[in-house]
């Protein structure tokens, strides 16, 4: 009875946290000073994370576990065949053309405005929160259908198994390179060959070597599969269930190594995100942030940034888990360390990816119905940056991104401390070897905070 009760409250209190920070949180690209006593909501941040990890040390082991059962709602529906994934196909194209044709207004092009603005920040925070929405939606297994159905042949060639989720990995860091490196990623005839070289180079390899190649070599497939296990919706047994985030992180199988580091990098590159506009960053590399040269001067500074940062993630974190093991008396080595424990790192992803997208979202979302309304003849949307310059919507920016980021890290934690009991850890010895990676966490929240907060120059 008491653990019931146990579990109804931690339960109450996960949930009300996240309902409390339901809000698009987002960072705007040209980041503002949030005059807010922040310094005491980052330490009120890291002392909520930390005093969730006092609660796992003397909660019974299987507490955690069960907060993740997922409901049963309902017999899962059928998938509509390619359907909606040939008509994606047939919005990008056409996007493309835009991109090539249109207004060069990123704000006002429909390219820039959907891959940055609707895809980018919109469908991969809605994949994490709901569930699977690209499997129905992305735009080359229809068409790879559509071509084998035309043509009665299969892929000629087979996946090698040595390779991995490693391709994927590649083709993830290339995207965040544009990202973050490229002088003008929204530049919407860039922009347009860019994705145009990269949806048929994809398509090339689909067409060659079959499913495989788009389960395991395309980038933003393993990003949008990665996060949906932080859905609250999944299939399991032929049914709908519905369970606190994160309950499908345990319900899956573990991962393999490549894939267990593109979990990795998914955190490690949206850190640098934030870490490439700050002062601190523009410090290091020497510049004035004041008379920001831009980004053309900083291209390989950028990239070298994401790869160290990319990099250094890893080792830190299997570091902290091979302390940790060693503590409890386990002896598994660091490979199977960062694929059992690499999922648990999904919830802080995805929140910082929400938390670091909010202004952006809020401002450039206005464009997107500015460029509906327009289309569909519904009259001109006035945009504005207004709610920016008043106190009140600033906090509540504010606290929105620190209720995501906090809440991302103590569900992460609760993930870990399940994990570690499924292992066959006592809850004792779970304790012991997640006191290094509690660690770790506490001070990635103070990290990501700091942030969020930071003024920024670029």
């Amino acid at each position: 009875m008491a653990e019931r009760s146990m579990v109804l409250a931690v339960s109450s209190a996960i949930t009300l946290m996240i309902l409390a920070s339901a809000a698009w949180a987002h960072a705007s690209e040209q980041g503002f000073v949030l005059l807010l006593p922040t310094d005491v909501y980052i330490a009120a941040g890291g002392a909520t994370v930390a005093l969730t990890v006092a609660l796992l040390a003397v909660l019974p082991g299987r507490v955690a576990g069960a907060i993740f059962r997922p409901l049963p709602l309902a017999v899962s529906p059928p998938r509509p065949r390619h359907i909606l994934s040939l008509v994606a196909t047939a919005v990008l194209l056409w996007l493309i053309w835009r991109g090539l044709s249109g207004p060069r207004d990123p704000m006002l092009n429909p390219l820039s405005l959907s891959i940055w603005v609707v895809f980018w920040i919109a469908l991969v925070s809605l994949q994490g929160l709901i569930g699977d929405l690209w499997r129905w939606i992305n735009p080359w297994s229809g068409m790879a259908a559509l071509v084998a159905r035309v043509t009665r042949s299969r892929a000629p060639l087979r996946y090698p198994k040595a390779l991995g989720h490693w391709p994927g990995v590649l083709s993830f860091l290339a995207f965040a390179g544009f990202l973050l490196a490229d002088p003008a990623p929204a530049d919407p005839a860039r922009l347009a060959v860019t994705v145009a070289v990269y949806w048929a180079g994809h398509m090339v390899g689909i067409l060659l070597f079959g499913g495989p190649w788009l389960l395991r070599a395309e980038g933003i497939t393993l990003l949008m599969r990665s996060y949906a296990r932080m859905g609250l919706l999944g299939r399991a047994r032929g049914r709908l269930v519905l369970g606190l985030p994160g309950w499908q992180v345990l319900a899956r199988p573990m991962p393999s190594l490549s894939l267990a580091v593109l979990m990795l990098i998914l955190l490690g590159s949206g850190s640098f995100d934030g870490l490439n506009e700050t002062f601190l960053w523009m410090g290091w590399l020497g510049l004035n942030p004041l008379e920001f040269p831009g980004r053309s001067a900083v291209i390989g500074s950028n990239l070298l940034g994401l790869l160290l940062t990319n990099l250094g993630l890893i080792a830190v974190f299997a570091a902290f888990l091979w302390l940790g093991a060693r503590l409890a008396g386990e002896r598994a080595g660091p490979g199977l360390l960062i694929r059992r424990f690499a999922p648990t790192l999904l919830p802080i992803a995805l929140a910082y990816h929400i938390a670091h997208y909010l202004t952006s979202f809020l401002l450039d979302g206005q464009y997107v119905l500015g460029w509906l309304s327009e289309t569909l003849g519904a009259g001109h949307v006035h945009v504005t940056a207004g709610f920016l310059n008043s106190p009140g919507p600033v906090r509540l920016i504010w606290m929105t991104q620190a209720g995501v980021v906090v809440a991302g890290h103590v569900i992460a934690l609760l993930l870990a401390h399940a994990i570690a009991v499924r292992a066959g850890q006592s809850t004792r010895r779970a304790a012991l070897a997640q006191a290094p990676l509690a660690l770790f966490m506490v001070a990635y929240t103070v990290f990501g905070l700091w942030l969020l907060a930071t003024p920024r120059g670029a």
